[in-house]
């Protein structure tokens, strides 16, 4: 299981709410700029093609709650 931290986590909370990019990053206090990059480093982390994929493979290591 690759490790995420909390901010990741957080970041993928996000994610599966279904919020938009500029919404969440408000939320988590990021810039845009800055949580794309932390999702496109989920990305790679968890081997995902998409956003979508992601939040699948994340759901099923438990990593969303």
């Amino acid at each position: 299981m690759p490790h995420i931290d909390a901010d990741g986590l957080a970041v993928l909370r996000a994610l599966g709410a279904g919020h938009t990019d500029e919404t969440a990053a408000r939320q988590l206090g990021l810039s845009l700029r800055t949580y794309r990059r932390r999702v496109a480093e989920l990305m790679a982390k968890l081997e995902a093609d998409s956003r979508f994929q992601a939040g699948l493979r994340a759901g099923g290591l438990g990593l969303t709650g």
